[in-house]
């Protein structure tokens, strides 16, 4: 069993955590500064444009797909590439994280990254409904993923939360193999008329009965942003490490995998 405090460590210590922070702020920042209702902007595109540029600054910040560069060619002369359509202050707050540190892992189509075993692909929400996501009704992907025993310590296994009938209708989903990583969801909201965000990683529970849509998750915005602003947390977060500190950043080799959107968005 792995506790889910020392997992969120691990990924903290490493600078995931912060780097994932980062991607999310730069990518509904971008958003929230193109978006216009008198132009006919709807939450369908909000949430198209925030999951579009959410995976391409995980790219860029992780240095991977479009974000990566051979070997043999100093990464610095991709820069002008890497930083390009990015704020003054996304390019001075970008992590310095190491190349080699986390890799593409898609999922069945669906965009994913992983570092040490652990895997976390993409979810968007209503905003204040991260707690109510439905998984069923989420793509086959995600509801495979939310229908993984779980695998932390102190945490109730599946079927603990479900009745008889409902027991039997998921003994065959269960049965199928286990995913080659553990796999985790970072879930991700913006109300855009107020600025208001959510961006939280955690393991997905199958709320086929109702309940929580998680085993148990972690909230990534329990720091202000660098400038001081005005994101605080929406609700309080489970006890755990806080974020790492920014920093610059390089680049590394390639990863050659491009997904369209899917059901992700």
């Amino acid at each position: 069993m792995i506790d889910r405090d020392e997992l969120i460590a691990e990924l903290n210590d490493t600078g995931v955590l912060g780097a994932i922070r980062w991607a999310y702020l730069s990518a509904t920042e971008r958003v929230l500064t193109d978006y216009s209702a008198a132009a006919g902007h709807d939450a369908t595109w909000v949430g198209v444009s925030r999951f579009t540029l959410l995976r391409d600054r995980l790219d860029r910040v992780f240095s991977c797909g479009n974000y990566s560069v051979p070997e043999n060619i100093d990464g610095e002369l991709s820069l002008d590439v890497l930083h390009a359509e990015l704020s003054d202050r996304d390019i001075a707050t970008l992590p310095d994280i190491d190349p080699t540190l986390v890799s593409r892992a898609n999922l069945s189509g669906s965009p994913g990254w992983a570092h040490g075993g652990v895997r976390w692909l993409l979810a968007s929400a209503p905003f204040g409904k991260l707690d109510g996501l439905s998984w069923p009704q989420k793509s086959p992907t995600k509801q495979r993923v939310a229908q993984q025993p779980s695998t932390y310590a102190d945490q109730p296994t599946l079927f603990d939360h479900f009745t008889a009938d409902e027991q039997a209708g998921l003994a065959t989903a269960v049965s199928e193999p286990q995913l080659d990583l553990r796999t985790l969801v970072v879930a991700h909201s913006l109300e855009a008329d107020h600025g208001n965000r959510e961006l939280t990683i955690g393991q997905p529970r199958l709320n086929a009965g109702g309940g929580s849509a998680w085993y148990w998750r972690h909230d990534l915005l329990q720091l202000p942003p660098d400038d001081g602003g005005r994101l605080r947390p929406t609700k309080p977060a489970p006890t755990g490490p806080e974020d790492a500190p920014d920093a610059p950043v390089r680049l590394r080799r390639p990863a050659a995998e491009h997904h369209d959107l899917r059901k992700d968005a």
